[in-house]
């Protein structure tokens, strides 16, 4: 294939001059051609790029891709951004309507997100756009109304390869998959994305993608399945399926997640051979009473964790403030469209209720954990058909299980270091683990 060097087209690799333009002719040039994008060593400031069908953009060892820290570097486009259709800031890479487009090589791609960081949160973790929400009762807006960029984008596009790159600093969500098919993401590496909502992966209303060998450490979900939220999300109705997400580290952040965004199914989900450390959670699922959806077919086995604190968390009531959207009755300011989409309201209420069945965890091995297993869903729709077998868990508490039916459990044993049984609430034909209190237990 031939090869399109941004520097012959003007692109400058001090990390000061922009080379947005520079690098966009390059990109459309190879699409012509059918080529590769590539760069000198050296550093590339740049706003949003648009790869296009055909290309290979090629991010070497030693090349460094900086996002420009200026809002108006990342021009609005239709999207969907956290379970809802809306106009949002481009990504800093986007592959829009496109086929056939690699993102690879051993270089790095800098967000130099703290601009954005600073603006959700304040410099001090406590300000910022979100303290003002929260005193207006709109904490559920601000993440709407604090436009942030994410890294990669891919929207609406099939044979996408994404791989072998260092990412850091995202001032969003790193890596966001939606509406796609046949995608693949190797080996990538994660880290220094230390901002609010700095997800790993996020996988929205896809199918038949492969996550594989990668490492995520971040701020937030390490790698995410989602299908949209709430009223909007019923109304597209996009599934997310045929998923796998294999041979991956995460450390810091709130572990491998489905959810919360559920409206247009989840199913066909396989995650195996992840080992977690100091992680918030290993396997979560997360919903609410407005999402939605079904979600079935989940095969989660060959997990190792140490330090994380809930190795299986189930919290379908998740965050409240942000779940549930209502406009305040007083509010005198503009009211965007979206907002009223989110507050639209899902009739029948039911339907908002989601329904988890048929789970399948095997062979999880879990030291120094807080809560060893904690899950709760919905007396209206409980978990159904969950089989677990051959688990061990340390952990300091044993934890709960509230609406659950149907649940086999082979070889599941609880280590934990307080004299205190499983809570069960509300279950229906439920095996129990193996609990055995021990002095051998963390701080």
């Amino acid at each position: 294939m031939k090869k399109f060097k941004v520097n012959d087209y003007g692109a400058v690799r001090d990390g000061k001059k922009r080379g947005t333009d520079a690098i966009q002719r390059a990109i459309d040039d190879a699409a012509v051609a059918g080529g590769v994008v590539v760069f000198e060593p050296g550093v590339y400031l740049t706003g949003s790029l648009f790869l296009k069908s055909n290309v290979e953009f090629r991010v070497d060892e030693g090349v460094e891709i900086r996002g420009i820290v200026d809002e108006t570097a990342y021009p609005e486009v239709w999207t969907r951004v956290a379970g809802v259709e809306m106009d949002w800031p481009a990504g800093l890479i986007n592959v829009f309507n496109q086929k056939n487009v690699k993102i690879t090589g051993k270089g790095l791609i800098n967000g130099q997100g703290e601009y954005w960081w600073n603006k959700f949160w304040g410099e001090d973790q406590q300000g910022g756009m979100r303290k003002v929400y929260e005193a207006k009762g709109l904490r559920w807006a601000t993440d709407y109304d604090c436009k942030r960029p994410r890294l990669i984008i891919v929207h609406e596009s099939s044979e996408i390869e994404i791989s072998k790159l260092t990412l850091i600093r995202s001032p969003f969500w790193n890596v966001h998959i939606c509406y796609s098919q046949n995608i693949k993401i190797d080996s990538l590496k994660i880290a220094g994305s230390k901002g609010p909502s700095t997800d790993g992966v996020d996988v929205d209303s896809s199918e038949h993608v492969l996550v594989e060998n990668c490492f995520v450490d971040c701020n937030d979900d390490n790698i995410c399945i989602k299908a949209g939220r709430d009223y909007d999300g019923l109304r597209v109705k996009k599934p997310c399926q045929n998923i796998v997400i294999r041979d991956c580290e995460i450390g810091q952040g709130e572990g491998i997640t489905i959810g919360s965004e559920t409206s247009g199914d989840i199913k066909n989900i396989e995650i195996h051979h992840i080992k977690a450390k100091k992680t918030m959670n290993g396997f979560r699922l997360k919903s609410a009473k407005t999402r939605g959806g079904l979600i079935e077919n989940i095969c989660v086995h060959d997990i190792e964790m140490n330090n994380v604190k809930n190795p299986l968390m189930f919290e379908l009531n998740w965050f409240p403030a942000y779940s549930y959207c209502k406009i305040p009755g007083n509010y005198e300011g503009e009211i965007p469209d979206y907002w009223r989409v989110l507050a639209e309201s899902v009739v029948p209420p039911e339907r908002g209720i989601p329904e988890f069945r048929n789970l399948r965890i095997s062979n999880i091995k879990a030291d120094n954990a807080k809560v060893a297993l904690a899950t709760e869903a919905y007396a209206e729709k409980p978990i159904k058909n969950v089989h677990f077998s051959n688990i061990e868990i340390h952990a300091r508490e044993a934890g709960f299980i509230k609406h659950a039916e149907d649940w086999k459990m082979k070889n599941v044993i609880l280590y934990t270091g307080e004299n205190k049984e499983l809570e069960v609430e509300n279950c229906k034909r439920v095996e129990l683990p193996l609990v055995f209190h021990t002095a051998k237990m963390t701080k």
